[in-house]
């Protein structure tokens, strides 16, 4: 007997799918598939086949990038007395794919959002990789151009954090080795096809990964992870001492020994020390 449908409240429900494995569909995320009034889907024909799997004839409509804001108005409408569902391909919508407009526009005109959790290739693949999750960035795509994506990377460069980006399997070599050129050769896994047949999680550093897929770009849906910097060694005494020099000279003791203690990474209290010492004690 198929599970009878939920009497749900008007608003827009944000529902995450399966990312490979149809069988990963939560069961409130069925239950509210086979209950809204309506489905906005990125692409209606793979929806389609999660919605046979689960026994939901409910109707869809696209929404995607390229949705106007026109499409978003009939949505609000329908919103406003009906239950929509959100979805997108795979994975949770918004999460490098298309909605948050709408959830901005339908929070702006006091229509009630619900999230129904689930599925994150982003989280899933920070599962495979053996890399500190304590802390970690989601970055999307890189940008396709090489200056704009080696200008990205450079904005992550500072951060110790774990990095976390989606790829295409043509474009995963060339990506790896900017990782590697704007962030060093750091430890970092490759993800693919996570939770389908071919799952794989290829570990290693940017540079040898880099080299691995140069000629044999993988197939499927790719997260790489990059491991955090590793922490910098502490500043000699000499060191030290240069870089104080150097600073108070062309500048006052206080903003001397902030510049110097943020680019050694040092206590300020221990640079101010050694910055009075310097200055015969004053």
């Amino acid at each position: 007997m198929a599970p009878l449908p939920l009497d749900l409240e008007p608003g827009l429900y944000i529902v995450a799918t399966p990312i490979g494995n149809l069988g990963d569909i939560t069961l409130r995320a069925a239950d509210v598939l086979r209950s809204a009034a309506l489905i906005a889907a990125e692409d209606t024909r793979v929806t389609a086949k999660l919605l046979a799997r689960i026994g939901s004839d409910r109707p869809m409509v696209p929404y995607h990038d390229h949705s106007d804001s026109r499409v978003r108005a009939r949505l609000l409408e329908r919103m406003r007395n009906e239950s929509v569902a959100l979805v997108s391909d795979a994975g949770t919508p918004l999460i490098s794919d298309p909605g948050f407009k709408l959830v901005w526009e339908a929070r702006a005109e006091g229509i009630t959002v619900t999230t129904i959790p689930g599925p994150c290739a982003a989280i899933a693949a920070l599962t495979l990789a053996g890399l500190p999750t304590d802390r970690f960035l989601f970055a999307g795509f890189l940008p396709a151009k090489a200056k704009a994506s080696a200008d990205t990377i450079a904005e992550f460069a500072g951060l110790d954090t774990t990095l976390v980006f989606y790829e295409s399997g043509n474009r995963l070599a060339r990506s790896l080795e900017a990782l590697k050129d704007g962030l060093g050769d750091r430890p970092a896994a490759v993800v693919r096809e996570i939770t389908k047949a071919f799952e794989e999680t290829v570990t290693g550093t940017l540079g040898t990964l880099a080299t691995r897929y140069a000629d044999a770009p993988p197939k499927g849906e790719i997260v790489i992870v990059v491991g955090p910097p590793e922490p910098a060694a502490p500043a000699d005494a000499d060191t030290l001492d240069a870089a104080l020099a150097a600073a108070m000279e062309a500048q006052p003791l206080k903003s001397a020994v902030a510049e110097v203690s943020a680019a050694l990474g040092l206590p300020r209290k221990q640079v101010y020390a050694r910055a009075l010492e310097l200055r015969g004690g004053e």
